[in-house]
């Protein structure tokens, strides 16, 4: 079979630091004092120093941001926040592929592969890109959306297909996500926690044949039973909805044991020395850990991704993906995993080249 590679990912985020400023101005949305003071617990428990949004912190404690969009009474309809999302997106996606080092008019690119959970417009990305870039206008371009954290995985997949299928095809797949701009005005605990983890961020990289980065082995993919309404996305009048129940934590420890050896293959997940977990939240990578007996430092990557940057939606375990490979060192066997709606579980085999 065709070998193919992840050969390089790149990163970016916007300018705002808005971790801080949402966990002293959350508490204002609760109804009570006991929900604060939970609130307050997780805040401290949950593992995340830094969290990026294109949406400026106001330096006043009674208003959440300069812009005005989050309002007391006044929180935006969906309409708003998709003319934030189209007026902002592109932006970002541009400085993840600036970082990559894509040359405008100099790539040799024959298929696009973007994911997006949280913002649609036509034309979209997709076509921005080819323009800002100067791509040739035969490129082939797939949108894959509203697959959630999970998507950058499908993505890779189905660039590995395209590389397998047409050796001389060079892949560009960017995950971008802007979470930030669907915070809901609620005083319903879980759903202001949930608030609580997502961010903002664009990874883009490039699949080929090219022996360079990482190899990729395969993929799998499972549907944990029961479990579909633990984690949903739902479009509504005032934003997309995103519900992340606190029993999804769980529902990963007691899931992965039972359906490691189909999303790895058939293979011994001992064998498997480096790990790419998506971090969805501290819960969910203590969830990964225990269902998989992982140590500490195999999670290392993952631990530091949710600390710098919290969780980016699709584009988060490319950020953990791009850790790996800056790594160095022997090769190694590695695996990829996310979740997403369904609840659903997708991984990626790989294996690192080594250093020369």
């Amino acid at each position: 079979m065709q070998p193919v590679y992840l050969n390089r990912v790149a990163t970016a985020v916007p300018e705002f630091d808005v971790h801080r400023k949402f966990v002293d101005y959350a508490p204002a949305l609760l109804a009570d004092d006991r929900s604060r003071r939970l609130f307050q617990r997780m805040a401290d428990r949950a593992q995340i120093e830094h969290r990026y949004s294109f949406v400026e912190p106001d330096p006043s404690p009674h208003l959440l941001d300069r812009l005005g969009l989050f309002r007391r009474g006044a929180f935006p309809d969906t309409a708003t926040r998709m003319r934030h999302y189209e007026a902002n997106a592109a932006g970002l996606a541009f400085a993840g592929l600036d970082r990559l080092g894509i040359q405008a008019g100099c790539e040799r690119i024959t298929h696009l592969i973007v994911t997006t959970c949280t913002g649609f417009y036509a034309p979209g990305l997709d076509l921005q890109i080819m323009e800002r870039f100067r791509l040739p206008v035969g490129v082939e371009r797939t949108m894959i959306g509203f697959m959630g954290c999970q998507a950058a995985l499908p993505g890779l997949k189905l660039a590995a297909h395209i590389v397998r299928s047409r050796p001389e095809a060079r892949v560009l797949m960017v995950n971008l996500e802007l979470c930030t701009i669907h915070l809901q005005e609620t005083s319903d605990l879980q759903s202001v926690l949930s608030f609580l983890i997502f961010a903002d961020g664009c990874a883009a990289s490039v699949i080929s044949t090219e022996p360079t980065g990482l190899e990729i082995h395969g993929f799998g993919s499972s549907v944990m039973p029961d479990s579909g309404d633990q984690i949903s996305w739902h479009i509504g009048a005032s934003g997309f909805l995103m519900w992340l129940d606190g029993a999804v934590p769980a529902t990963i420890a007691r899931g992965l044991p039972r359906q490691i050896g189909q999303l790895l293959g058939g293979r011994d997940p001992a064998g498997v020395e480096l790990w790419a977990v998506h971090p969805g939240g501290r819960t969910v990578l203590d969830a990964a850990q225990d269902g998989l007996r992982l140590d500490e430092r195999q999670l290392a990557e993952s631990r530091a991704v949710l600390r710098d940057y919290g969780n980016m939606s699709s584009a988060t375990v490319m950020f953990v993906l791009a850790r790996v490979l800056a790594q160095g060192g022997p090769a190694r066997q590695g695996c990829a995993l996310a979740f997403g709606p369904g609840l659903t579980a997708e991984a990626m085999r790989f294996r690192t080249l080594g250093s020369a």
